[in-house]
């Protein structure tokens, strides 16, 4: 019985160390995202893995987010707007990087 709980203590720790290890990419700092964002923990703006998990299996989810991060917007995680970050067009590459990390943090 002894072995099966600091197993589970084990498991569950690899677990919470695993999403741990992810780091912020530079990108994101460049851009000013984790000024609001982190990836495990919701700060002014919803956790990137929170994000991920919500756009599970949408197959139109990078689009949309890359029109919202270079956009800006508001009202779906809460009241305090996301500030366009690219309204020129002019970082779509970038942005679509940083889409495809946020969205490869729920597998």
């Amino acid at each position: 019985m002894k072995s099966i709980i600091v197993s589970i203590a084990a498991a569950g720790l690899m677990v919470a160390g695993s999403a741990m290890a992810t780091d912020m990419p530079d990108l994101a700092k460049k851009l000013g995202c984790a000024a609001c964002h982190s990836i495990d923990k919701k700060m002014v703006g919803p956790a990137w893995m929170d994000i991920a998990k919500k756009y599970k299996g949408d197959a139109g989810a990078e689009a949309k987010l890359i029109t919202k991060v270079s956009n800006g917007g508001g009202g779906v995680w809460g009241k305090v707007p996301m500030p366009a970050i690219d309204p020129s067009g002019k970082k779509q590459d970038g942005i679509k990087q940083l889409v495809q990390f946020i969205l490869s943090l729920d597998k």
